[in-house]
């Protein structure tokens, strides 16, 4: 039960800063070791040395050995020892988690290190062994005769595991023979392969240099790839985008075999969990309802008239006569590719977040200044960014610095993951602590949300407010509109492998490219090379992931405004009932009592009034004289 909740961003571009050449301030490190030490995450934090870690481990071992002697086939025996055994099983949990992340963490951040990598392995090594001997827990306890599982329920002994319980029963109908769940815990590893050879084949494939808007020859990599498509010299960004994709083409063939591997490997595990599709296996499992993805591509696919609009709009700000796939990202303000220093970012951040009271601020500053947060990049570190942690740790935050005001956001999100961690933690017990991306999304983004109405709240010229505007847009094109896209592709794809219908590199590039037309309309250029953008989307390996970006950013739309308008009231409810609320509710449950049902198409709906709102307010002041 590892809870890797390695939630990487749908950052968005929220905020306004002094202008500053972006390559005058601009930070790079060619190792780890010149990076000072108040901008790296400290491990130290989890274990004070290696040798820690390793008596852990092996603790470990040894634990899950004893585990499985003293209990498995007895759990129906007693309450008593049903109770003991989910006591000894979280505790065994804890310390499994605590040593896998230090491990991944670890290794993160420094990925050429061949004693990280065997470090790692060791860790995934007793993490699956750790699977298998656990493997007949959840057979055995749904297999508890209902009349004697409902006594149990009612015992006040069993009230922190009650939700636990009670989510197991609900999908015992899918739950396996002893034999058959050791045989896919067997199998994880496999299943795991091609997320792993992608994320090698990503590292290891090198991409061109070009000439940036200096004339200067730069190395184009994955981290700096967006600054790129930002930058207001037009033939930059459209080098930038074709030696990206163009590279990411000469591989087509082996990304498609990556990603066909997970497609079928997401298909096998339906099939043998007798669910109709992977779609409803994934969603099943936490508890969100097939119609809540659904119903979110069908109301999107809806409104794409009004992302047609605003992107004609961009093409009108932007004077290009053709608006092409890379003059997307471009900012449509002069002074909006501007490098923020780190230490600016982190005061933008914590006035942005004020509506979340003292506690909330006074738990942030402590983050970023006692080793939560690993800054800059390197060659060797993991690229994106995410929040992770044990439940006997922090959270652990690692970014990839640039200065952009796309990263200034990110902060924002990923300490909106940390701080649900943070709380969660804090309020519930092991086993309800982890929380499912459905609302791990709405903390994230519910900053982003705040952060822009701050600075627009403070807007004093016309000139800043079009910039956050145009900016808030983008949040939406990225996060509602592009990770729904996403998502329907993610669900064809499925579809297409369910149905026994070829899925090449062609086939796949021929569905992403119409696909592509349709979401950015006849106005917009679908460039060819756009058509392997799938190949840089780490999200398709992680199983109907990226919807909840989508409605995540809808729910948190309509909780921004409850706390900005509501005030004390709305922030002491969202935190209690989404920060601290864990797994110990549905997530839809969760949601609701926060504030919002997302079981209906309505936070969707908002969600487009609202980007239809800002996109009138927009056109006004564009046209103003």
């Amino acid at each position: 039960m590892i809870k890797k909740i390695i939630l990487a961003v749908v950052a968005a571009v929220l905020v306004m800063t002094v202008c500053i050449p972006f390559d005058a301030l601009a930070v790079s490190y060619a190792s780890r070791g010149e990076i000072p030490d108040r901008y790296k995450w400290n491990l130290r934090d989890i274990y004070p040395n290696k040798a820690a870690w390793e008596r852990d481990l092996q603790t470990v071992e040894r634990e899950a050995r004893q585990f499985q002697s003293k209990y498995q086939g007895k759990l129906a025996s007693s309450p008593q020892l049903l109770l003991q055994a989910l006591n000894d099983y979280s505790n065994l949990m804890r310390k499994n988690d605590k040593a896998y992340v230090y491990a991944k963490l670890a290794f993160d951040v420094n990925m050429a290190n061949d004693t990280l990598q065997q470090q790692l392995d060791q860790a995934e090594k007793v993490n699956v062994a750790l699977a298998e001997r656990t493997s007949w827990l959840v057979p055995e306890i749904v297999a508890i005769p209902e009349s004697e599982m409902k006594k149990i329920l009612g015992m006040n002994e069993f009230a922190q595991y009650k939700f636990f319980i009670e989510d197991l029963l609900r999908t015992k109908s899918h739950t396996l023979s002893k034999e058959m769940e050791q045989l896919l815990a067997k199998l994880s590893p496999v299943s795991e392969t091609s997320e792993n050879v992608y994320a090698m084949l990503s590292k290891d494939v090198t991409l061109p240099k070009i000439m940036d808007e200096n004339g200067k020859e730069v190395q184009l990599n994955p981290a700096n790839f967006i600054r790129f498509m930002e930058s207001k010299n037009r033939t930059v960004r459209k080098a930038a985008f074709q030696a990206y994709y163009y590279t990411l083409d000469h591989f087509r063939d082996t990304f498609a075999q990556t990603l066909v591997g997970e497609v079928k490997a997401n298909d096998f595990y339906a099939n043998a969990r007798h669910y109709p599709s992977a779609l409803e296996a994934s969603l099943t499992a936490n508890n969100i309802p097939v119609k809540v993805y659904d119903q979110l591509i069908q109301t999107v696919n809806r409104n794409l008239p009004l992302l047609h609009r605003y992107l004609e709009l961009k093409k009108r700000v932007l004077g290009v006569k053709e608006l092409h796939m890379y003059d997307i990202y471009t900012p449509t303000e002069e002074n909006e590719n501007r490098h923020i220093p780190y230490d600016q970012a982190k005061e933008m951040v914590l006035a942005g977040l004020k509506p979340w009271g003292e506690e909330y601020l006074k738990v942030l500053a402590e983050g970023f200044q006692n080793g939560w947060i690993d800054v800059y990049s390197t060659p060797d570190k993991r690229t994106g960014a995410y929040q992770w942690g044990a439940y006997d740790t922090h959270p652990y935050v690692l970014l990839n610095y640039q200065g952009t005001r796309n990263d200034v956001s990110t902060i924002a999100h990923e300490l909106g993951h940390a701080m649900q961690s943070y709380f969660t933690n804090k309020k519930q017990p092991y086993i309800s602590s982890g929380y499912p991306i459905f609302t791990a999304e709405v903390a994230s983004t519910l900053n982003e949300t705040l952060l822009f109405k701050s600075m627009y709240a403070n807007a004093k010229t016309k000139q800043e407010k079009m910039s956050l505007l145009s900016q808030y847009l983008e949040h939406f094109r990225t996060t509602l509109f592009r990770q729904t896209q996403f998502a329907e592709f993610e669900k064809l794809i499925h579809e297409k492998e369910a149905a026994g219908e070829p899925l090449t590199a062609d086939s796949l590039k021929s569905l992403y490219l119409e696909l592509n037309k349709k979401y950015y309309g006849n106005g917009t250029v679908s460039d060819a090379e756009i058509a392997m953008e799938w190949a840089r989307i780490p999200h398709f390996y992680k199983g109907f992931y990226v919807y909840q970006y989508a409605t995540s950013f809808a729910a948190s739309t309509a909780l921004a405004r409850q706390m900005l308008t509501e005030g004390e009231p709305a922030v002491q409810r969202i935190r209690h009932s989404l920060l601290e609320a864990g797994n110990s509710a549905a997530p839809l449950d969760v949601l609701k009592a926060a504030g919002v049902d997302m079981s209906t198409s309505k936070p969707i709906e908002q969600a487009i009034q609202v980007f239809a709102e800002t996109l009138d307010e927009w056109e006004r002041l564009l046209n103003e004289k």
